[in-house]
């Protein structure tokens, strides 16, 4: 007979043999809940709160890539970098401004500041004190057609010219025994003259009686001349170049016609100076974008300028044929007068030195080695094409 004890000992096993048979399903379908929540929570694509904010960040990263890219391209002037856009000033002038009281009008609340009569054109010279009555009469035609005018004394010679009325009106920059182009070279970067439509850059010993700088505009204007001069007048000047001798029967021409048996002669044909696409140096006129080319062009130690006027024709802004020209209906007179260098023998002692002969031999120099500068940028630039060959 079993005892009570042990009858009771094999009921409770069996009783938890049962309870862990029970127990083990409910566990195992606990662990998996637990599993596939836990699943849920580690891959983001199944909130649909957190894929909303990815796609966030992601626009946000393309604004801003956008706007490094658009800063990146921003042509900026070298050593602006560090300033913002708007208050990078580029270019400048040569209007004369007053110490106080600028020119106001008042519009609203606001005062707004103006420009009174500004220029459109600059008539720069060279000059001297010995010619002083021909820059005189040019200098009024030119303030009277609401031009700046700008002198270069080469004579250092600033004072003796105050007493003209318009001396205060023109801007004087005084340099001793420098020439137009060293001059033209150091104050007309093409930044500073970048308002004016036309640079006039003058010797001083010129006549213009005929010649009205309003008119002359507006005729290169419309023959659309990106480099021109006015023609000379051959009963009074020196003549030079045939090409600059006035003609009658048209307001402007573009080249020069000369026969010759030795292939160097000018006819319909020819496209190359000093046929055609060329002036003379003593007068030119240049339009903004022309002159921004010639500045370039010039040497800064080059200070004649020789055999600069060979290769205008590259500086013109297309076909040197058709944009360059000499203007008929606007002549003027060269007297050929001893400017820079020279002595005029009735004002001064005959023991001073006359220094054209040296000026000349110095231009001379100055010629062969512009024209081996040339050649040799020419060679050099592999990326360069002529557009005249």
């Amino acid at each position: 007979m079993k005892s009570p004890s042990r009858a009771f000992s094999g009921a409770d096993t069996k009783s938890r043999k049962s309870c862990l048979y029970a127990i083990f399903p409910a566990a195992s379908l606990i662990c998996a809940v637990l599993f596939f929540m836990t699943s849920s929570f580690t891959h983001e694509p199944k909130l649909p709160g957190l894929k909303m904010d990815t796609a966030v960040d992601a626009d946000q990263n393309v604004i801003v890539d956008t706007v490094i890219d658009k800063c990146k391209n921003q042509c900026r002037p070298n050593g602006s970098e560090a300033l913002p856009a708007g208050i990078v000033s580029t270019t400048s002038s040569l209007e004369l401004r007053p110490l106080w009281n600028p020119p106001v009008t008042k519009k609203g609340h606001h005062k707004i500041e103006l420009k009174v009569n500004a220029s459109t054109n600059l008539f720069a010279m060279a000059v001297g004190i010995k010619q002083k009555d021909l820059v005189s009469k040019m200098v009024k035609k030119f303030i009277d057609s609401n031009f700046v005018v700008m002198l270069f004394h080469y004579d250092g010679i600033v004072d003796e010219w105050k007493d003209l009325e318009w001396s205060s009106l023109v801007i004087h920059v005084s340099a001793i025994d420098q020439s137009k182009w060293w001059f033209a070279k150091r104050f007309l970067h093409p930044d500073i003259v970048t308002e004016y439509d036309y640079i006039f850059l003058w010797d001083e010993d010129l006549g213009v009686e005929h010649f009205h700088p309003d008119k002359y505009v507006s005729i290169i204007k419309r023959e659309g001349l990106e480099i021109s001069q006015p023609a000379l007048d051959p009963k009074k000047s020196e003549v030079h170049h045939q090409i600059t001798a006035r003609g009658r029967r048209s307001s402007v021409h573009r080249r020069t016609y000369k026969a010759s048996n030795d292939g160097k002669g000018c006819d319909k044909s020819s496209t190359a100076p000093p046929c055609t696409g060329w002036i003379e140096m003593m007068a030119p006129v240049f339009s903004r974008a022309a002159w921004r080319c010639v500045w370039y062009m010039i040497q800064n130690d080059l200070i004649h300028a020789w055999g600069l006027d060979i290769q205008l024709g590259y500086c013109a802004q297309g076909d040197r044929t058709k944009n360059v020209g000499v203007v008929d209906a606007e002549y003027i007179v060269h007297y050929n007068r001893p400017t820079l260098g020279g002595i005029d023998n009735t004002m001064v002692s005959s023991q001073e030195k006359d220094h054209r002969v040296d000026v000349r031999r110095l231009s001379y120099q100055e010629l062969d080695v512009f024209r081996k500068r040339w050649e040799k940028a020419v060679e050099e630039d592999k990326c360069w094409v002529d557009p005249f060959q």
